[in-house]
């Protein structure tokens, strides 16, 4: 799935928020009788799952990046 086909209002919502929304397609899916009513909303799922993916990664490569300028100041500091 390319960036271009993800929605950009996600970019600003939270992962909980994301995950909160991913949890409430699941729940309709499930509830679902005819599969073929629930295409639509499983690539919708799909595109959610890329875009937590995404921003998870983001927010970890953040983190780690945090956590690696203040070692060295504590290295420094020493």
């Amino acid at each position: 799935m390319k960036d271009k086909d993800l929605p950009l209002d996600n970019d600003l919502r939270s992962l909980e928020e994301l995950t909160d929304q991913a949890n409430k397609i699941l729940v309709s899916l499930e509830s679902e009788k005819d599969l073929n009513n629930s295409v639509e909303r499983y690539q919708e799922l799909l595109k959610l799952n890329k875009i937590i993916e995404k921003k998870f990664h983001k927010d970890f490569k953040n983190i780690n990046e945090e956590t690696i300028n203040k070692i060295k100041k504590i290295i420094n500091k020493k």
